[in-house]
Parts: structure tokens; C-alpha cells; sequence
């Protein structure tokens, strides 16, 4: 996997997915 690097205050919509150590963000999408 990976992960990006968002603009300070930047909004977002994601689902919740259950990674190794509890949730996670995945499908991460810019608003």
C-alpha cells in the first residue's frame, strides 16, 4: 500500500476498512 500527501485542511471522503492494527482509511478521495 501506500499513502498521499494532502494540503493542509484539505476534506476528504473515505471508507473505513480493517487493516492489522484496527481501522484504516481506504479509497481515500479528494474533495
Amino acid at each position: 500500500g501506500g499513502h498521499a500527501t494532502l494540503n493542509e485542511g484539505q476534506e476528504v471522503e473515505f471508507e473505513v476498512g480493517e487493516g492489522q492494527k484496527g481501522p484504516c482509511a481506504k479509497n481515500v478521495v479528494p474533495l
